[in-house]
This record gives C-alpha cells, sequence and structure tokens, in this order.
C-alpha cells in the first residue's frame, strides 16, 4: 500500500490524504501539507493520534505547547487534547496521521 494506490481525498487549503489503513480500530492516513497551510485546532473525544514527518517540518501545537517535527521525528497526542498541524515552512511536509481507534467522526473543533 502507498500513496499512488491509496483512496485520495483533499482537506483543508489544498493539503491531500491518502488512507493507508481505514478500519474502524486503527486508521493510517499519509498527508501531504503544501508550504503555509494549517489544520483547524481541533480533539477528539475517544481517538488517540501519533503524527509522524516523513519529510519536511511541520509544527503541531499540542494544548498550547508548540511542537517543531523535523523528518523522522513524531509525537502522541491523548484523546481529549486540543492540537494543530501547521506548515509554516515555504516548501511541503509530507507526514504520517495514526489513529485509534479511527478518528472518523470523533472530531471537535476547539477553540483558537
Amino acid at each position: 500500500m502507498s500513496k499512488k494506490n491509496a483512496e485520495h481525498y483533499q482537506w483543508g487549503d489544498a493539503c491531500d490524504g491518502w488512507h493507508l489503513v481505514k478500519g474502524n480500530d486503527l486508521s493510517v492516513i499519509h498527508e501531504r501539507m503544501p508550504a503555509r497551510t494549517a489544520e483547524v485546532r481541533h480533539y477528539h473525544a475517544r481517538s488517540r493520534q501519533f503524527f509522524f514527518v516523513l519529510s519536511g517540518e511541520a509544527m503541531l501545537e499540542v494544548d498550547g505547547t508548540r511542537i517543531v517535527l523535523r523528518q523522522h521525528e513524531g509525537v502522541e497526542v491523548a484523546p481529549g487534547v486540543p492540537h494543530q498541524m501547521k506548515n509554516e515552512r515555504l516548501d511541503d511536509v509530507e507526514f504520517l496521521v495514526i489513529s485509534q481507534p479511527t478518528s472518523r467522526g470523533d472530531r471537535i473543533e476547539a477553540e483558537q
């Protein structure tokens, strides 16, 4: 399985996602964020997530703390913790989002 043959979707401002694993108990998504894009700040009631950068550099804000993630670095986000992924750089960032259980239908937008 790769982004070449995975189910593709677009989100946000020209961001891409590819479902590598799309189960009820586990979700693995390969995502790409172009330069200067950001996800909406949110949290999940049940889903625990792990973000892992494949290429580029991302800034993940977790409960008010900014964490810079470089290639081959990751961070876990527990259920109920507000977070927001941003690409503040001038090049793309690609990363994996691993969610257990799946985050589908479990997203709650948080106040900025």
